[in-house]
């Protein structure tokens, strides 16, 4: 797949990693290494995202295996915007942004835990950054608050604080999985993490969350991209970052939806490793119909890339 510099190569280029982690072989770090060097080369953008941080995890994955000032360079250059550029309202939340645009003033939305708060966090602990650390568990803490529906545990697409509300209210799929997996991933990466006090709000909403998701697999091991409506389609992406989820959580409670998932996934891989049946990029919908009607027919980044992470989690688990 030819993916230029934003979110769709960062989340194939985090699965990518993965891999290379997993498997342990040498060529799936160098054809990283290389295709990262080659798109450094031809130029990265001039003005910098959250979702063009989304690199910054393939970045990190190569500076740890190979080193490169140039890679540290480019984390830092991220870091620097997200911490001192990138919009925020409320406490210090950060503003989704697609495009330098300001696009969606004052909204949040779940995308952004995995494009920057992850990121935050994994180069906090790499470069021993406890501010930046501390900065990434609040990230965490101010989605949970807005996005997250106590009732049922479940997460909304967005929140605009402009108007205090969720816009359309739906629980989409991927972001729930957005919200699962890299709130599974806080106790991986984060070192003596009971030591922090948000810690304990992202474990027990990542609880409360997966115990709900479990009640919405369906028959085939995939979850509906509009988690709680029987007439939307299954999606795979959303699918395998649910599942990673659970595999990282590691409830065993959890295994026979962990089983099915995993199935699911791999139904839905060619065999020449396209990712099938993953929905196109969705902004906040404005209606049920929105949800349902985004195409599936494309190969895309995200799909490939949590279909790795899942794969992975999976063969690491084992």
């Amino acid at each position: 797949m030819d993916l230029t510099w934003d979110w769709p190569c960062g989340v194939a280029y985090y699965g990518v990693a993965k891999a290379c982690e997993a498997a342990g072989k040498a060529e799936y770090f160098d054809a990283l290494k290389n295709r990262v060097d080659e798109l450094i080369g031809l130029g990265v953008p001039r003005q910098w995202t959250v979702n063009r941080c989304a690199m910054g995890h393939a970045l990190l994955s190569l500076y740890a295996q190979s080193g490169g000032e140039r890679y540290l360079e480019l984390i830092e250059s991220k870091l620097e915007y997200l911490r001192k550029d990138a919009p925020r309202f409320g406490e210090g939340v950060i503003q989704h942004t697609v495009s330098p645009n300001n696009d969606f003033p004052g909204q949040a939305w779940a995308d952004t835990l995995f494009m920057a708060a992850y990121f935050m966090l994994r180069a906090g602990v790499a470069l021993d950054d406890t501010d930046l650390v501390k900065d990434a568990l609040r990230q965490y803490q101010g989605h949970i608050d807005r996005l997250q529906n106590p009732e049922t545990g479940l997460w909304y697409h967005g929140y605009d604080s402009v108007t205090g509300g969720h816009m359309s209210g739906f629980y989409w799929a991927r972001a729930n999985a957005w919200a699962a997996y890299t709130m599974s991933r806080v106790k991986c990466v984060l070192p003596e993490r009971y030591l922090f006090p948000e810690f304990m709000d992202i474990d027990g909403s990542l609880s409360e969350q997966l115990s709900a998701l479990k009640k919405l697999q369906g028959a085939d091991g995939l979850w509906r991209t509009i988690l709680d409506d029987g007439e939307s389609y299954g999606e795979v992406s959303a699918s395998a970052g649910i599942t990673a989820a659970m595999i990282e959580n590691g409830n065993p409670l959890h295994s026979r939806f962990v089983s099915s998932g995993l199935e699911a996934v791999l139904a839905n891989v060619t065999p020449d490793g396209r990712v099938t049946n993953v929905s196109g990029g969705t902004a906040v919908m404005k209606d049920r119909d929105g949800y349902r009607n985004i195409s599936r027919r494309w190969a895309q980044g995200w799909g490939q890339g949590l279909a790795l992470a899942a794969l992975c989690a999976g063969v690491e688990q084992n």
